[in-house]
C-alpha cells in the first residue's frame, strides 16, 4: 500500500469533472435499461430492465471488494504485473482515503484526483459492461442464472481485461494497443460474451418465424438519448483531467454519433424504403460504440467518417444473425462487437500526435497508417481486439454452459410462453385493464393475463380478452 506523509494537493477542477463524469456514466445503465426494454416484447420488458439494474447492485459491491484492486492495483513484488493487479492493495476495507491518484509510480501523472473518485469512475464502466451482455439474452434467461453469470464473467473476464488494457497489463504496456475509453475493454469484450451466451441458451421459442418487434419505440429513443448524454462522461471523462484532449474527445463523441445516425438511416432508406426511429436510435448507439476507443486520438473529420462507416456497417451487421442462425435478441453483437472492432481499427488508420501528444510521449504507440505511421499500430489494434475476443468468448461460453447444466440458465418453455416477467418476477410492465392503477405496486400473477400485461384480467366465468398486438411484419 502506498501512503504519503504529506499528500499532494487535490486538483479540485479535475476532481469535480471526474465526479460529474462518474454520475453521467452511471446514468447510462438506466438509459441502457430503457433502450433494451423498449426493444423487447412487452411481456419481457421488466426482466430485461432488471438485468441492467441488478448489474448496478451486484457489480458496485464486487468492484469495491476486489475488482478495483485486481484491475488497477500493483503487486508489491511486481509493480508492472502484466496479467492481474494486486490482491491486497485496495482490497475491500483497505483505507486509502488520503491517497491521491497520480501520486504513486504506477498511477497516471499529475491528475490530483482522490483515489476513491477514480475508483468510482471505473466502477461505472464495469457496471455497464456487464449490463450490455444482457441484450442478447432477452425472453429466455433465468434471473438467478443471469446473476451467477454476471458475477462470474465480471471476475474472470472484465477484471483481468481492464488490467490488461488500462491497469498496466500487457495489452497497453507491452503490445501498446490504444483504447481511450473502452472499445476493447467494454464493447468487444461484452459483444463476444453476448455471442457466447446466445449460443449456449439457443434461440427464443418461435424465432425467427414469429415477429419480435420492439414493443415501445419511444422508450427506445429515450434510452438512446440518455446513453448519448451519459457518453460524454464516458469518453471525455476518460482523459481524467480537464484539457484539450478531453475537449477533442467530447466533440468527437458528438459528431461521430451524429454521423452514425445518418449512416444507419441511409442504409434503411436504400434497403427497406423507409427510415425508422429504431434505426436512428440504434445508429446513435453504434456511433457511440465506435468512437469510444478512438475519441482521444483522432481528428473530428476522421470521427465523422468513422460514424458514417459504423452506422452503415452495423446496420448491415445486425442482419447477420438471420443468415448465421444465432439469436442475439437485441443486436449486442451487431452493434457493440462490430462497432467496437471498427473503432479499435480506426485508431490504426487515423491516430495522430497532433491530437494527442501522449502517443509519442508516454503511450509508446505509433501514428496511424494515414498519418505516415505504417501498419504497426493497426496491427497492434487488431491483435488486442483478437485477444479480448477469444478470451471473453471462450470463458463466457464455458461459464454459461456450466451454469445451464447445473443450476439452470435457460427458462422453461412455459415461462417463455407466459412471459418471463410473470414467471421470474411476478409482475408485469403494463396494466391496461380499465380498473388498473389501484394496486399500489407490482402486479401479481393472479391479476395479469399471461400475455405480458397487454390484456385485461379475466372476470369470473368469462375468458380474458384477446391480446391486441400490431400486425407482424416478419
Amino acid at each position: 500500500m502506498f501512503y504519503l506523509a504529506d499528500p499532494p494537493v487535490v486538483d479540485t477542477g479535475n476532481t469535480a469533472w471526474l465526479l460529474v463524469s462518474s454520475a453521467l456514466v452511471l446514468l447510462m445503465t438506466p438509459g441502457l435499461a430503457m433502450f433494451y426494454g423498449g426493444l423487447n416484447r412487452s411481456k419481457g420488458v421488466l426482466n430485461m430492465m432488471m438485468m441492467s439494474f441488478s448489474s448496478i447492485g451486484l457489480i458496485s459491491v464486487l468492484w469495491l471488494l476486489y475488482g478495483f484492486s485486481l484491475s488497477f492495483g500493483s503487486n508489491s513484488n511486481d509493480s508492472a504485473n502484466n496479467i492481474i493487479g494486486s490482491f491486497t492493495q485496495y482490497l475491500g476495507n483497505k483505507n486509502f482515503i488520503a491517497e491521491v491518484w497520480g501520486a504513486s509510480e504506477t498511477s497516471p501523472d499529475g491528475i490530483g484526483v482522490p483515489t476513491y473518485v477514480f475508483l468510482a469512475f471505473q466502477m461505472m464502466f464495469a457496471i455497464i459492461t456487464v449490463a450490455l451482455i444482457s441484450g442478447a439474452l432477452s425472453d429466455r434467461a433465468k434471473f438467478g442464472g443471469w446473476l451467477l453469470f454476471a458475477a462470474g464473467w465480471f471476475t474472470l473476464v472484465y477484471v483481468p481485461v481492464a488490467h490488461w488494457v488500462w491497469g498496466g497489463g500487457f495489452i497497453g504496456g507491452k503490445i501498446h494497443a490504444l483504447d481511450f475509453a473502452g472499445g476493447t475493454a467494454v464493447h468487444i469484450n461484452a459483444g463476444a460474451a453476448a455471442l457466447a451466451v446466445a449460443l449456449v441458451l439457443g434461440k427464443r421459442a418461435g424465432w425467427p418465424r414469429e415477429s419480435f418487434r420492439p414493443h415501445n419505440v419511444p422508450l427506445v429513443a429515450l434510452g438512446a438519448g440518455l446513453l448519448w448524454f451519459g457518453w460524454f462522461g464516458f469518453n471525455a471523462g476518460s482523459e481524467l483531467t480537464v484539457d484539450s484532449v478531453a475537449g477533442i474527445a467530447f466533440i468527437n463523441t458528438q459528431v461521430a454519433t451524429a454521423a452514425a445516425v445518418l449512416g444507419w438511416i441511409i442504409v434503411e432508406w436504400l434497403r427497406d424504403g423507409k427510415p425508422t426511429l429504431v434505426g436512428a436510435s440504434s445508429g446513435a448507439v453504434a456511433g457511440l460504440v465506435a468512437i469510444t476507443p478512438a475519441c482521444g486520438f483522432i481528428a473530428p473529420y476522421a470521427s465523422v467518417l468513422l460514424g458514417l462507416v459504423a452506422g452503415a456497417v452495423c446496420a448491415y451487421a445486425v442482419s447477420l444473425k438471420y443468415k448465421l442462425g444465432y439469436d442475439d435478441s437485441l443486436d449486442v453483437v451487431g452493434v457493440h462487437f462490430v462497432g467496437g472492432w471498427i473503432g479499435s481499427l480506426w485508431i490504426g488508420l487515423f491516430a495522430t500526435i497532433g491530437i494527442n501528444p501522449a502517443l509519442a510521449d508516454g503511450l509508446g504507440a505509433e501514428e496511424g497508417l494515414l498519418y505516415g505511421g505504417g501498419v504497426t499500430q493497426l496491427g497492434r489494434q487488431a491483435l488486442a481486439s483478437i485477444i479480448v475476443t477469444v478470451c471473453s468468448f471462450g470463458i463466457a461460453y464455458g461459464l454459461a454452459f456450466l451454469i445451464d447444466k447445473t443450476v439452470g440458465f435457460r427458462a422453461t418453455p412455459e415461462a417463455e410462453s407466459d412471459g418471463i416477467d410473470l414467471t421470474e418476477h411476478a409482475e408485469a410492465g403494463y396494466d391496461l385493464s380499465p380498473s388498473g392503477g389501484g394496486g399500489g405496486g407490482a402486479f401479481t400473477l393472479a391479476g395479469v393475463a399471461a400475455t405480458g400485461g397487454t390484456s385485461a384480467p379475466a372476470k369470473a366465468g368469462k375468458p380474458a380478452a384477446k391480446s391486441v398486438s400490431p400486425k407482424a411484419t416478419g
